[in-house]
């Protein structure tokens, strides 16, 4: 059995305590956050004995084998270091750093201390992603041509996080970080990018809407769109929609978790909704199950049965597209992602 220090009981923490609880070979026996009332809480609510406000006394009395960081973005690098310093694997939430340079000082730290260092991107582990991932490894329409992963939706984030109304860099650092690496997940690495922001909302600091256009390295393209200001009914909050296009065939991910497989003149349905965890509730249950399976997975890496998906160092070509989308909107330019990632002060 591995033990675990959960950092970070805020808003989305439930969610992982939820998942460690189910998962098998890992609990989590600490939490720590700076506000002791909230860290009792989460203590109380799943039974953990150790209760912190203080990392560092943290991580020297219950020695982890992981640690668990979910706390918002600026104190990602000084939390991950310390937590691999002290030789646990360490799990980072997206987004993993404001700055590549915070990033790649994070995957440094994790080589010296020769642990895996994992970003918590859950959209990859949801059940419809999986489905349509293994119909692509399968060929079945072909070598891909075009795509879009569509995340828009009308439902009040900010109601349960009301910092994202005051984050200058919203949208993309949210939602968009985890579309791109859906986007490399099912499509394959990128060449370039161009991209578009929107502020709809009144009176919030940062974009909630972009559209962005991605070029792959198999020359595949792909339009990535993500509005938190879209007025449908019904809404498909937290769905994201997907089409891509093939040489011999197309695949949809349509509202409803129905996946559509389009080829040789007929039209084929497979469902591919996830499944409820005990805890879980609609129409949160798409993200609690990939929360779960992503749990999951860091049990077998961390008994040596498979390689981190992602890792930090697969994350940086992410965090470097989210960077070259803003300096997209910001020049009007097409931006390589190769030039990012050479800029080392980024």
């Amino acid at each position: 059995m591995y033990n675990g220090l959960l950092i970070g009981c805020g808003f989305f923490a439930g969610n992982h305590m939820n998942g460690w609880a189910a998962a098998e070979g890992a609990r989590i026996t600490a939490v720590c956050d700076l506000d002791r009332t909230k860290a009792q809480a989460m203590a109380d609510k799943f039974g953990i004995t150790h209760v912190f406000t203080d990392v560092q006394e943290a991580l020297a009395t219950v020695k982890p084998d992981f640690v668990d960081v979910c706390t918002t973005v600026d104190s990602h690098r000084p939390l991950v270091e310390l937590a691999l310093a002290s030789g646990a694997l360490t799990i980072c939430q997206k987004p993993f750093a404001n700055t590549l340079k915070d990033a790649r000082a994070m995957c440094d730290a994790a080589d010296a201390a020769g642990k895996p260092l994992i970003i918590h991107e859950n959209f990859r582990w949801q059940h419809p992603k999986i489905e349509l991932k293994k119909l692509l490894d399968q060929n079945i329409i072909g070598d891909p041509t075009f795509a879009r992963l569509s995340f828009r939706h009308g439902y009040d984030v900010y109601a349960g996080q009301p910092y994202l109304a005051e984050t200058e860099k919203f949208a993309i650092m949210d939602v968009g970080l985890h579309l791109f690496d859906l986007d490399r997940f099912l499509l394959g690495d990128v060449q370039d990018i161009h991209c578009r922001t929107q502020s709809l909302k009144p009176g919030i600091a940062g974009e909630d809407a972009f559209t962005a256009t991605v070029k792959h390295d198999n020359g595949t393209v792909c339009v990535i769109d993500c509005s938190f200001f879209t007025k449908v009914t019904p809404d498909p909050f937290p769905e994201t929609l997907i089409r891509i296009e093939g040489m011999e065939g197309t695949l949809e991910l349509l509202q409803n978790y129905e996946i559509r497989v389009h080829k040789d003149g007929e039209v084929k349905s497979i469902p591919a909704e996830p499944a409820i965890p005990p805890w879980g509730e609609r129409p949160w249950h798409v993200v609690q199950d990939s929360v779960a399976a992503f749990e999951d997975h860091v049990v077998d890496v961390l008994e040596g049965k498979a390689e981190p998906q992602p890792s930090g160092r697969h994350n940086l070509t992410t965090l470097a597209m989210a960077v070259a989308a803003y300096e997209s909107n910001d020049t009007g330019r097409t931006i390589r992602i190769a030039d990012i990632e050479m800029d080392l002060n980024r």
